[in-house]
Parts: structure tokens; sequence; C-alpha cells
């Protein structure tokens, strides 16, 4: 049998517990033999904590799999099978600047959608283009499967600007299926959502539980309360019933910052002042996991790491991983190239829907026009996208000044510019293509 090589890269994350617990899982359909955790040395200290509990993990588990910890990109990288990427530059402190200066000038700060997102953009694609690079050299062949946020506005500069095959995912999807089949008491297997949009701007225009047709139902569902998208990372508000029945669709919980601006801004000012934004609250969780990672007698992913958000990571991440290893030809909703899908987007670029996914890949289903009640939102955030990759690129002060404005979040050209320069000035030691 085939030896497999798979490295995830920001192997110190809280994450990983729930990946190496998806692997663990589907030993028998991927036999992995070596998994390389790697970081870098200001996370060295979470890599030793979290790579233990792997270990025990594996042993518990009486596979034969084995764990690496490494700080050697070169070690973790070659003849690599598959990468994963779960990274953040600036750790946690970086993410609570994102959320708490759009806030001072009263716009929502939020992780990767608005202003939060093109930040976090802005440090992470420079980073993962050099690991791509890295990875032509070392692993040429592998596949990249990231899950470093803001997914699709990442996997959008990786497409465009490296050879490395790739495919983007996020949980979202996942979280919404799994809503469905909560709804009408069945298992997510028995659910298919047609999903349109982009990453963390998704919409599902089809839902199917058990072959049959049951849009309308699940959407009276929602318009009455009966079911709702339980993300643990985004305040509990809900829209009206008479906006649920117009828009007739289901809509990712972070759709709610786009239709519910007002609202989702002035709830995250609240939460700021009183129980700290949801980066201070994750600090909070992630310092409370890691002290149970430490303890020697945890072997398996606990509880408590739910409450991380990106429910159905290790689900979403090593579904795709074996469809891809295994050619199964199977339906996952991915972010992916758009080449097709529909033609409300340009071809080359990146979207999140249902895809076939192969030993070549992800082949997206195509859905035709956009419905016109989103068709302009939607094509309004990929130009927004489209300039943000440009700007992390280049570095380009217009060209990022442009993309924040066009953001629909962001109500006024010159707040972007305010927020722009005070980013630009506390991120300054990550963002190296900025000339100042």
């Amino acid at each position: 049998m085939k030896k497999l090589k798979i490295v995830t890269i920001g192997g110190g994350s809280s994450y990983t517990p729930e990946l190496i617990d998806g692997f663990i899982k589907r030993y028998d359909e991927l036999p992995v033999t070596d998994f390389y955790l790697l970081d870098i040395e200001e996370g060295k200290e979470k890599l030793e904590i979290v790579g233990k509990l792997a270990q025990r993990m594996v042993k518990d588990a009486g596979i034969p799999m084995n764990i690496h910890l490494t700080l050697d990109r070169e070690a973790a990288l070659k003849d690599a099978d598959f990468v994963t990427t779960q990274l953040r530059v600036g750790f946690l402190d970086a993410r609570i600047n994102d959320e708490k200066i759009p806030l001072k000038y009263g716009v929502l700060g939020q992780e990767t959608t608005g202003p939060g997102g093109f930040m976090k953009a802005q440090r992470t694609i420079p980073v993962l283009l050099d690991i791509c690079k890295a990875m032509e050299k070392w692993c040429p062949n592998a596949w990249l499967i990231n899950f470093t946020n803001p997914a699709g506005i990442v996997t959008e500069a990786i497409t465009r600007h490296s050879a490395i095959k790739t495919i983007g995912i996020c949980s979202g999807a996942n979280s919404m299926m799994m809503d469905i089949a909560k709804a009408y008491d069945v298992k997510k297997a028995d659910i298919y959502a047609r999903i349109i949009g982009l990453n963390h701007l998704i919409f599902a225009d089809k839902i199917y539980v058990k072959g049959d047709d049951l849009t309308d139902d699940f959407i009276e569902k929602l318009a009455v309360g009966s079911a709702n998208n339980s993300l643990k990372n985004i305040p509990d508000i809900g829209f009206t019933a008479r906006f649920a029945r117009a828009l007739h669709m289901y809509p990712i919980s972070y759709l709610k910052y786009y239709f519910l601006t007002r609202e989702m801004t002035e709830t995250a000012i609240h939460d700021s002042e009183k129980k700290g934004t949801r980066g201070e609250q994750t600090r909070e969780i992630e310092k409370k996991l890691f002290e149970l990672y430490q303890d020697p007698n945890l072997n398996h992913k606990p509880k408590e790491l739910e409450q991380r958000g990106g429910a159905w990571y290790s689900d979403t991440a090593c579904s795709i991983i074996s469809s891809i290893f295994n050619d199964k030809k199977e339906v996952h909703v991915v972010n992916t190239v758009n080449n097709g899908a529909t033609p409300d987007l340009p071809d080359h670029v990146t979207l999140e829907t249902n895809a076939v996914i192969d030993k070549n890949g992800a082949h997206p289903l195509a859905y035709g026009r956009l419905p016109v009640k989103i068709r302009g939102l939607i094509q309004s955030v990929k130009a927004y996208e489209e300039l943000t990759v440009e700007a992390a690129v280049t570095g380009d002060y217009a060209t990022a000044l442009l993309a924040l404005s066009i953001n629909p979040i962001v109500p006024s050209a010159a707040i972007a510019e305010q927020i722009l320069d005070e980013y630009l000035e506390v991120n300054h030691a990550y963002l190296p293509q900025y000339k100042r």
C-alpha cells in the first residue's frame, strides 16, 4: 500500500486535534503513515502541547501513524502528498486589532467579513504564496487544502499566483447541512443542498431531504424560527419572517453582516465593551483548551473544542482529501475556480459551490445565472475580493483603499481610508509588501 504523507502548517493550532480525530476515523481509507505538524518558532510551545496530544490520540487508536513535530519547513514538505493550512499570521492579537479598529469608526469588525477579512488577507496571502513556492520546490505534485481564512480570498490568490493544485475548504456549508438534518431528524448524508455564492456568502437555493425537494418547507421553518444556523461565532440575531420568506433561500449566518449590517455592528460594539470581541473571547477559549491539552491522560478530542468555532472542520477536510486520494467522485462544497458554474462571474475567479471531487481535483456543478435578488451583492463582494488579492500581492495603497471602499459593509471611502491607515500602522511588521 502506498505510504501517505500529510503536512499541517500551523500544527500548533487548537484545531489540530479536530483534524487528527478525522484522520483516525478514516484510517482504513486514508492510511497516513507520516503526519507532520509544522509551525514557526513563536508557535513552538503550542506545537509541543498539541503534538503530544496528537501522539496520545494515535496511540490510543492503535494505528501506525507517525506524528512528527517540526519547525523545519523542508523536512515537513519534502515528498508530501497533501498539505493543509490553518495558520494565523500575527496570532490572535492581530485578529483582535482587526476587529477593534473598525468598531472605533462604527464599522463592523469581524475576522473574515468586511475590513477584518481584508486585513487578515493582507497578512496571510504573502505567507501562503511563499509556502506555495516551497511546495513547488519540495512537493510540486502535492495538493494544498486550505482552511486558513478568509478561505475564498486565499484560494483566489493561490489559483492566480501559484502553480500548486489547491482547494479551499470551509466548515460553514457542512454546518448548514447539519442544521437541515437536525430540523428533519435525519442524517447529514440524507441532505443535499445546492450551494451558490462565495465563501461566507453562500445561499442554499435548493434543499433536498432523502431526494425530496423540501426547499419551501425548510424556508418556512426558518421563517417561524423552528430551524436555524448554529455557527457559534456569530451573534444570534434572526431575520424577520417576512424577509426569510422574501429571500426564499437558506443564507449562511455570515449574511446577517450584509442584510442586518446596522444591527450586527451595534451588537459587535456592545459585545466588545461588555465581554470583548470574538477574538478576545477566543483567546480565553484557547487558553482553557491548551490547559486541557496538557493533561497527560487526555487522549481524544475534547468536547470543549466545539466552542472554538469551525465545527465539522475535520469532516470537511478529511472527506475531501479521501475523495482525491481514492478518486471517489463525491460531491462536496468547496472553494474552487468558477470554470462555467455561473456566467454571472468571470470564469477564472474563485467561488464556493458543490463540486465533484476526484483525483484531478474539484469540478464545480453548473447552476446557471445568479438570481437577481443576490446577484448584485455577490458580484460586488467578488470585485472587493479581486482587489483585495491584488493589494495583498502588490502592496499598492490605492488598490487597498479601493478594495475597502467598495466593500458593502464599509459606509464611506473617507472612513475606509482612516481604517486602512490605522491597519497599516499596527500591522507594519506583517506587511513587507507595503513600502513605508
